[in-house]
């Protein structure tokens, strides 16, 4: 029976453990400590976990990585982005030749700008770069967890190492996709972030559903060109990574993005709103990244600049949106040094 070690006890990290379990599948989830583990063990009293959700038999939880990682065919990283470079330097020593790397994180190292794998890589031996993976898509945990259906998407480089991650995660209930766009599928999960916490502040500010359809719509190609601009497939931003999982997010109140967004609408601060909250927004420190991303190279993203100028340079919300409404409108596939056009025209 194939054995699966997850690291991470976020909300993500305890959902696949639980669905992965109920597969068949030996789970082990490592903790960081021996009291965390001893709460994990207690499903019922964690805020992570649903009433009506209980530890199969198969998960069990360790706070050694040593007994995590033995003889398992993959190892899950479900971390927040920020600690992912901390996690894999641990992880390392316990890799071998078979072992599937699967990054479930969905954001960007602040220090570097770079994507999960990316980190993932610069940790590891080269010989293990061919096994690594990324997992993204419309993934909230909480209806997985409640058994409700969902599809999410595993890409690597290699369609074979993809198939085989394939695999072992897929369920009766969630379908898994296949994709060799590893930059686009990382890149959509992370990007969509930002839009999230846009949508959260248009619906704060009741800017009804208009507005924010607009800002969803303008926001995923402004994620489309950011993501062309750095060696992903734009067709990408068109499937589950990409346009999946920002309807998902941006629609849904289970979203920490989303929910930040709305807060902010209320005049409370975002160190307030984050300090508050047991899991990550992952949005906030992407649009910081993105926003320094495109800053470099030149990028017009009018919609990520505006949520920079927010969260970071304490701009009023409505000023922003109507500095936002009001700028020029163009060809809606073009923009600063934005390839779309002359990709899609036809």
């Amino acid at each position: 029976m194939p054995k699966i070690a997850i690291i991470g006890t976020t909300s993500w990290g305890i959902t696949l453990g639980v669905v992965l379990a109920h597969k068949g599948l030996q789970v082990k989830l490592w903790a960081r400590t021996e009291q965390e583990a001893t709460e994990l063990r207690k499903a019922d009293s964690n805020s992570a976990v649903p009433s009506n959700v209980t530890f199969p038999s198969r998960l069990s939880t360790t706070s050694s990585l040593s007994e995590a990682l033995a003889d398992v065919k993959a190892v899950i990283l479900a971390v927040p982005s920020q600690t992912m470079r901390q996690n894999i330097k641990l992880v390392a020593k316990h890799l071998k030749e078979s072992i599937l790397i699967v990054s479930a994180a969905k954001g960007l190292e602040i220090d570097s700008s770079k994507r999960m794998s990316q980190v993932i890589a610069e940790e590891i031996e080269p010989h293990f770069w061919s096994n690594i993976c990324v997992l993204s898509g419309p993934n909230l945990s909480r209806e997985i967890l409640s058994d409700l259906p969902a599809a999410t998407v595993v890409a690597a480089r290699d369609e074979a190492v993809a198939r085989k991650a394939q695999r072992l995660l897929a369920t009766p209930k969630l379908c898994v996709y296949t994709n060799t766009d590893v930059i686009g599928v990382e890149l959509g999960g992370a990007l969509k972030n930002i839009i999230a916490l846009g949508a959260g502040m248009a619906d704060g500010l009741s800017y009804g559903d208009n507005a924010k359809a607009t800002l969803i719509t303008r926001g995923l190609t402004e994620m489309t060109a950011l993501g062309t601009a750095l060696g992903a497939n734009p067709l990408t931003f068109s499937g589950l990574a990409g346009l999946g999982d920002l309807m998902a997010t941006c629609a849904s109140p289970l979203s920490r993005n989303h929910y930040v967004g709305v807060e902010l609408t209320k005049g409370r601060s975002l160190k307030e709103i984050t300090d508050s909250m047991t899991g990550v927004a992952e949005g906030v420190s992407t649009t910081l990244v993105a926003w320094n991303l495109a800053q470099r190279i030149g990028l017009g993203m009018p919609i990520t600049e505006k949520i920079y100028r927010v969260l970071y340079e304490g701009v009023n919300l409505q000023q922003a949106v109507a500095e936002l409404m009001a700028a020029e409108a163009r060809h809606e596939l073009t923009g600063r040094k934005w390839k779309l056009f002359s990709l899609f025209r036809r």
